[in-house]
């Protein structure tokens, strides 16, 4: 994998996409196995902004049912059983308790669930027995409260559970898609910012393109152009004083990671909000804040006012949860771009959809060669991928193709992911369970590339704090295989080092002076290289 914006400035592609989140990820990888070529470039890094502040779950939005929006359920729901095939490795089960604090709100719930099962009927077709899904089932309070003590005070009458789905590290997952793009021909990079939409007036042909690495100027071109920049598509599609109808809400959603809280996930659903406290990595995430945004997109972070609601909202929910602000280890935020109602211009982030729309600039503002992905959730991103390469194509005039992506693997992925954990563990007894059980959730079958790295250096294995699994090996192959541009990159994105909140000062150290070797960074460098990162453990301003 290479980084190369001369080249692509000189590259005829057929389509060209804006944003490198999982929206334009898998857009780049629909378009890649259907023979189109393509070029992506990302302003920042891959996956670092919407698609890594998610709240990790692959789902059908129970909560979606109240506002009636059984499309888009059933789409969620048939796009999680999509997922877990394609990427066994990455997306994997996970159990909801649902307190229930009076029977009215007990009856409901289970009307939804009841409903939830149905409209998931195929759920468990051709799923392997790590995959399958039970239907929801009730527990008394003194079951709910037995299994999950978190719940004392919020299940008086009971609890209902359910299940759907987790991602370890959406980061990696929508990595996937753009290591599988550029098997297939793509080329892409990070750190390219368009600086506007080129083209004579009424027509896009490409973009101006400012490399934020070296400040180079390139302009790359294509027939068509994909906006697929999530919170920052709006203003790609303004491109200075030109007008457009596209509309944005953007909603802030804030999480916290902190002390292991319960072993299951738990929701607790309200009129006019919601949370999740989910397990991941030994740890909970408290999901999550929903509120309008509307500074510019580049200012969002978190504050100690958003730690200080989050924490209050919890713990009125949960009242044995307990949590103090010192409970919280690591917390980060994300815009969800939400597309606005015409009809309801004021309508609040909460109650809005969740659905994507295509704009196709073309028919709605007679601008040729500009199609805007908008909206959307992460469960549903490659369903709004593969709808936009259908058009693209007979914008194209291509003959029609159907898309491969729903029984296409995903580099790295198995059939079976039990079955090819036990061959790893037996392959490779002499580097011990846990290293192989951390490297096979990450890269899959991919995770043979990362041990050759071990085996020329054995150094590389070692971890690079005493307690987390993340090892030098992963820094190197971050470096040498994954665009891996900055300690950020490496840290937070193609690694979890950092995931969980500070690992400490000599682990930092040592991921920089690896990759530091690798990128030919002097002292200096590194030294703002780790300033960067300790920056984002730090609260901003209330």
């Amino acid at each position: 994998m290479q980084r190369n914006l001369a080249e692509m400035a000189h590259t005829p592609f057929d389509l060209l996409i804006i944003g490198g989140g999982i929206i334009g990820a898998a857009i780049a990888w629909d378009a890649s196995l259907r023979g189109l070529s393509v070029g992506l470039v990302e302003k920042q890094d891959f996956a670092g902004a919407t698609t890594a502040a998610s709240s990790r779950l692959i789902h059908g939005g129970l909560r979606y049912l109240r506002n009636f929006e059984f499309g888009l359920v059933r789409e969620s729901l048939r796009e999680r059983r999509i997922w877990q095939r394609i990427a066994p490795h990455m997306v994997t089960p996970l159990n909801f308790y649902l307190p229930t604090a009076s029977w009215r709100q007990g009856l409901m719930l289970r009307a939804g669930l009841a409903l939830y099962d149905l409209l998931s009927f195929d759920r468990n077709r051709g799923m392997s027995p790590d995959k399958i899904l039970p239907g929801h089932r009730a527990l008394t309070p003194v079951m709910a409260c037995k299994a999950e003590p978190l719940l004392k005070g919020a299940a008086q009458y009971g609890a209902l559970s359910y299940f759907d789905c987790q991602m370890q590290a959406p980061e990696r997952l929508a990595f996937a898609f753009l290591a599988g793009a550029v098997a297939n021909g793509a080329q892409i990079a990070n750190y390219a910012r368009v600086t506007r939409l080129a083209g004579p007036p009424g027509q896009v042909g490409g973009v101006h393109v400012s490399d934020g690495l070296d400040g180079a100027e390139y302009v790359l071109s294509a027939p068509l152009t994909i906006n697929a920049a999530g919170p920052w598509a709006d203003g790609i599609a303004v491109n200075g004083d030109n007008p457009t109808t596209v509309k944005l809400l953007r909603s802030k959603g804030v999480h916290l990671i902190t002390r292991p809280l319960s072993r299951r996930a738990i929701a607790v659903i309200g009129s006019d909000a919601h949370f999740f406290i989910l397990p991941w990595r030994g740890h909970s995430i408290l999901a999550t804040t929903d509120t309008p945004f509307t500074d510019d997109p580049d200012n969002v972070r978190v504050t100690e006012a958003d730690i200080a609601e989050l924490l209050a909202k919890v713990n009125q929910g949960l009242p044995m949860a307990r949590l103090t602000r010192a409970d919280v280890l690591h917390f980060y935020a994300g815009l969800r771009p939400l597309v606005a109602d015409p009809a309801n211009p004021g309508t609040g982030t909460y109650g809005a959809s969740r659905g994507s729309e295509i704009f196709d600039h073309a028919k709605e503002e007679r601008r040729e060669g500009l199609i805007s992905a908008l909206g959307g959730k992460w469960t549903t991103s490659r369903h709004l991928a593969e709808q936009v390469v259908d058009l693209c194509l007979g914008k194209l005039r291509r003959p029609p193709q159907p898309c491969r992506t729903e029984v296409t693997p995903l580099p790295g992925a198995m059939r079976d992911f039990p079955d090819f954990l036990e061959t790893m563990r037996q392959k490779y007894p002499h580097y011990g369970n846990a290293l192989i059980d951390h490297l096979a959730s990450a890269y899959g079958a991919d995770m043979d590339k990362v041990l050759a790295l071990i085996r020329e250096d054995a150094h590389l294995a070692a971890p690079l704090a005493p307690h987390l699994p993340e090892t030098g090996a992963q820094i190197v192959f971050a470096a040498r295989h994954e665009l891996a541009m900055t300690l950020e990159d490496a840290v937070f994105r193609r690694t979890g080092l950092c995931t969980l909140g500070h690992p400490g000062a000599e682990a930092l150290e040592k991921a920089c002076a690896i990759l530091s070797a690798e990128r030919g960074w002097d002292a200096p460098e590194c030294a703002r290289q780790i300033a960067a990162v300790e920056r984002r453990f730090t609260p901003g301003p209330a």
